[in-house]
């Protein structure tokens, strides 16, 4: 397979280096492959160049005396935390290409999770799941102007297969808008084929100079719907339908008060007509852009004749939408709500919602500390908690209660032998550090733990969405000239203000700020007020931010 881009080997030298056993050099979020060391430690490839990398500078730290999973305090250097997290949490880890990941078992489940609810979702609101080959001849790219202008830099594209030079270029699927429309030509004939709704779950390539693990990586996973509709209005309708299912999504399972909107001109998808948007604001204050919708019109469908007899007899050219969230979602609810102790995951998105640690310090107690912890174990599998009882011996209990902290897992259950003789358990949650988190003396009767259990699980979804909401909503600045937007930008805020100047205004932004117009939001305020470039009247108030 040839590829758009060149792969940067590492020498036989780096391939022979060894880092000291004292330090650790940051993996790099631009993708640069680390090697691990015999020791566990991490050195970077030479080979690569700085001038690709997001941040050029080496970073060392310190390693902690015997803790192999230290994790880079967030305020200090919040990618270092990042990438601390994904590494120790067990998440990912970098894949042999620079650039990809693999996604471990833990992190894989975060995903299966975010899968099951959307899943549901879909086929509720009548659309089918498919899947469509990942290789597309390169001429459909082409087809559409705008399409194959906004995704030319980022195509991996096949020459050769079976030893031979094809006749055309297949692009390795960064999209599926194109492959698509070819099909939906084959299937749509009259207007009782509309509409037509499918969904299909995929990986994604496309390849990025600058990657951080699950945030822009060459190769992602993916959902992406695709419909076909009869007139705007319908096509309008389920655009704005699925953001709507994202929107809740974010809110109800991730925890992420995500702001919906229309973006701008000149941020939107190439190909489509609209674009609507949900921007969740990292712990970092940055933008992440969290799914998409886009409203197609008939821009697809008219370059490649995608159409239907209409009641009347009439040829149309159908109307559609596309729509995705991908394996970034997860990289974003790391960011919204991870401490220094490391992940904090929302309980209906937790692989593991209770972790129970049994307690013993003589063999006479083991057996009956261990009997207890699996009868708590069972009653709550019984009743639909995601329950991991850690019974092994190679690790003491204070090793475990970091751990599974560390894996963001919301309770944890500790029983030792004078719990077992109290017939009660200790909670722990872990949004609440310390003692102030800590409960004593819960019964184990089975219908009051798991009532008490489940009202704590929900408690932890609602304080970790209030928490971001809190932050969020401390860090948009009300802004109503240019000079105020470029210093709540450079104070690491959002900017919220009247806008309605031009493209070439918003790209001078974005050149002089680094910040962009994340969103023109839904919820707009009543007042009119002067755009705060131009000082016209303006009828809507867009958000600007740096993002990711």
């Amino acid at each position: 397979m040839a590829v758009a881009s060149s792969l940067r080997l590492p020498s036989l030298a780096n391939l022979l280096s060894r880092s000291r056993p004292s330090t650790v050099l940051r993996r790099s979020t631009a993708g640069i492959r680390p090697r691990r060391s015999e020791r566990g430690v991490y050195a970077l490839s030479t080979a690569a160049s700085t001038a690709e990398t997001e941040d050029p500078r080496a970073l060392l730290r310190k390693g902690s005396k015997g803790d192999d999973r230290s994790i880079t305090p967030r305020s200090q250097d919040f990618s270092g935390w990042y990438l601390d997290v994904i590494e120790h949490a067990e998440l990912a880890d970098y894949g042999p290409v620079r650039g990809t990941m693999v996604i471990r078992p833990y992190g894989y489940a975060i995903w299966e999770a975010i899968q099951e609810y959307l899943n549901v979702k879909f086929k509720e609101t009548g659309h089918s799941n498919m899947y469509f080959p990942q290789f597309i001849p390169y001429s459909f790219i082409e087809k559409e102007a705008s399409h194959v202008e906004g995704f030319s830099p980022e195509l991996a594209l096949v020459t050769i297969g079976g030893g031979k030079e094809l006749e055309e270029k297949l692009v390795v699927r960064p999209t599926s808008e194109t492959i698509v429309n070819h099909m939906f030509t084959q299937w749509i004939h009259s207007h009782r084929d509309l509409p037509l709704m499918v969904n299909q779950w995929a990986n994604v390539t496309r390849w990025e100079m600058r990657t951080k693990p699950f945030i822009r990586t060459l190769e992602f996973l993916w959902q992406e719907g695709h419909t076909a509709h009869a007139t705007p209005e319908e096509a309008e309708q389920e655009a704005l339908q699925m953001i709507d299912i994202y929107t809740k999504f974010a809110y109800e399972q991730a925890a992420i008060p995500v702001i919906p909107g229309r973006k701008s001109k000149v941020e939107t998808f190439a190909g489509a007509s609209r674009t609507y948007t949900i921007e969740a604001m990292m712990g970092d204050r940055k933008a992440l852009q969290a799914g998409t919708s886009h409203n197609l019109g008939q821009n697809f469908s008219c370059a490649f004749g995608t159409q239907f007899t209409d009641e009347n007899g009439q040829r149309q050219h159908v109307w559609q939408t596309s729509w995705a969230i991908s394996t970034r979602f997860v990289g974003g609810i790391i960011m919204t709500h991870g401490d220094d102790s490391g992940l904090m995951l929302p309980p209906r998105l937790a692989p593991i919602q209770v972790v129970i640690v049994p307690i013993w310090k003589k063999d006479d107690e083991k057996s009956r500390v261990l009997s207890a912890a699996l009868s708590v174990r069972d009653s709550l599998q019984s009743a639909g908690v995601k329950v991991k009882l850690d019974d092994s011996e190679q690790r003491t209990p204070g090793w475990k209660f970091n751990f599974w902290e560390l894996k963001g897992v919301p309770l944890r259950i500790e029983i030792g032998p004078r719990d077992v003789s109290n017939g009660s358990v200790v909670v722990s949650r872990r949004d609440v550090p310390g003692k102030e988190g800590k409960v004593f003396g819960i019964s184990m009767e089975p219908a009051i733990l798991e009532a008490y259990v489940k009202d704590k699980l929900d408690e932890i979804q609602s304080s970790l969405l209030e928490k971001a909401k809190i932050f969020r909503d401390s860090n948009i600045v009300d802004v109503s000239s240019y000079d105020e937007l470029k210093s709540a930008i450079s104070e690491g805020k959002w900017a919220r203000g009247s806008w309605c100047a031009s493209d070439q205004d918003e790209l001078r932004v974005k050149e002089e700020t680094g910040a962009t117009i994340r969103c023109f939001p839904f919820e707009q305020p009543k007042e009119r007020r002067p755009c705060l470039m131009t000082g016209n009247p303006a009828s809507e108030v867009a958000l600007f931010a740096k993002s990711y």
